[in-house]
């Protein structure tokens, strides 16, 4: 059980993912998540460098597919002015939202990473696809709903225990 909340990466921010590297291994579509991977949970726009970001994602030919739990009106708030298709209510870590950003992006399991910063939700969800996954540090934890708090505690146990059973 342990091992799908194991990200194949860990990374700061999304700005450390190494996209060119990404794409010479044969991604070609991101799913990820919104809040406090993208921007912060309150924060309504993409920041300037985010839309930067997302520029290049799409200049190096990536497909992207917003996955999100959060409810509607947040998600197409945020995604529709970028053009990038989502999923809201997604009920992460469930396969049937990953499964449907599969069919979105037209791509594989293997041809997808999974960009997230919970491990209960994102990691373990893509990881039991054969997605890869990517977990971010949370932008802020500040402006957490009262489950994502319960999920950073139990992560925090979990990390524990994988920590002293490597």
């Amino acid at each position: 059980m342990f091992k799908k909340l194991v990200p194949k990466q860990f990374v700061q921010t999304i700005y450390d993912i190494n996209l060119e590297e990404l794409w010479q291994s044969g991604i070609r579509g991101i799913i990820t998540d919104l809040d406090n991977t993208l921007v912060g949970a309150k924060v309504a726009d993409a920041t300037p460098e985010l839309v930067n970001w997302l520029g290049h994602v799409k200049q190096l030919g990536f497909k992207v597919v917003i996955v999100s739990n959060n409810q509607e009106t947040r998600v197409s708030t945020f995604a529709l002015p970028l053009s990038i298709p989502f999923i809201h209510a997604a009920r992460k870590p469930t396969n049937t939202a990953f499964r449907k950003a599969l069919a979105l992006m037209d791509t594989t399991a293997e041809q997808t990473v999974v960009i997230g910063d919970q491990m209960l939700t994102d990691v373990l969800g893509g990881n039991r696809l054969g997605l890869y996954t990517i977990l971010v540090a949370p932008i802020s934890i500040h402006d957490e709903g009262f489950f994502t708090r319960i999920n950073r505690r139990i992560e925090k146990l979990a990390n524990n225990y994988i920590s002293k059973n490597k």
